[in-house]
Formats: structure tokens, C-alpha cells, sequence
């Protein structure tokens, strides 16, 4: 499925769409290049979910936690350079709660997740600056 945003005034409408689509699966997996809206989708989708916080890039911090109506992870695992990395900050504690997932830059993770069956939405920056949103096939393989 994909979903061509011209104007940011739509992400509110296709943030609940997208958790429509995503039923009970908890786990969602953002890719994407820099600048393509991952962050600010996922800003959207805690809104939706009833977050009232500033909802920011987790780059540095590697995991922001918000308060909505559950607890949310947002992950940025930008900056890793290996699995081990991955399991050392305590990654499988965030993919396996049972919460609310929001990772973005996961290629390290995925196959330590694919069973959990991650939603694997893909944003691109189309020639004229609109984003495309790419639902992926499930079970993600890196």
C-alpha cells in the first residue's frame, strides 16, 4: 500500500489510517533517507495515541519513552554500528514489552524481531518534495 502526502496538514488523518491498518501489532519499523518525515510521522502517531509531550528524534538518547495512553518507545538506532550494540542498550527489553514500538533505522534489528511481525512503513521524498509512505510486506528480513 502506498500513501502520497502533499501536505503535512494530512499526517493527523493518515497517522489514524496507519494505526487502522496496523490492528494489534505493536512494532513498527520506519525507514527511509534522512529528512524523509520518519520522525515527524511518528510524531503524528503519538498524538493520535493520546501523547501530550514534545515528541522528538531519539538520535542521541537512543529511546525516548511518552506517556499517552500507554507507554510508547521511540527508538533511533541510527547511530549503532552492529547488533551487539543493539543488544548491550537493552533492545530487546523495548521490542518485546509488549508497548508500543516505534524504531526507527532498524536494518540491525530485524532479524532479531521478524517474528514478532513488525509493521515496516517506508518513506520517500518524491521529485516535487511530497512524501511517499510504503507499507511493506510483513516479517521484515533487513
Amino acid at each position: 500500500m502506498e500513501i502520497v502526502i502533499k501536505d503535512i496538514d494530512e499526517l493527523p488523518a493518515i497517522a489514524e489510517r496507519l494505526i487502522e491498518l496496523a490492528g494489534d501489532r505493536k512494532l513498527w519499523f520506519f525507514t527511509g533517507q534522512i529528512g524523509a518525515g520518519k520522525t515527524t510521522l511518528i510524531q503524528h502517531l503519538c498524538r493520535a495515541w493520546g501523547v501530550r509531550e514534545a515528541v522528538t528524534s531519539p538520535t542521541y538518547a537512543l529511546v525516548n519513552v511518552y506517556d499517552g495512553d500507554m507507554p510508547i518507545y521511540h527508538l533511533d538506532l541510527y547511530r549503532l554500528g552492529s547488533l551487539e550494540e543493539a543488544l548491550d542498550m537493552g533492545i530487546e527489553e523495548y521490542l518485546y514489552s509488549g508497548q508500543h514500538c516505534l524504531v526507527e533505522w532498524p536494518e540491525i534489528v530485524g532479524e532479531l524481531a521478524s517474528e514478532l511481525d513488525p509493521l515496516r512503513v517506508h518513506l520517500e521524498i518524491e521529485p516535487d518534495s511530497s512524501r511517499k509512505i510504503v507499507l511493506l510486506e510483513r516479517n521484515y528480513s533487513g
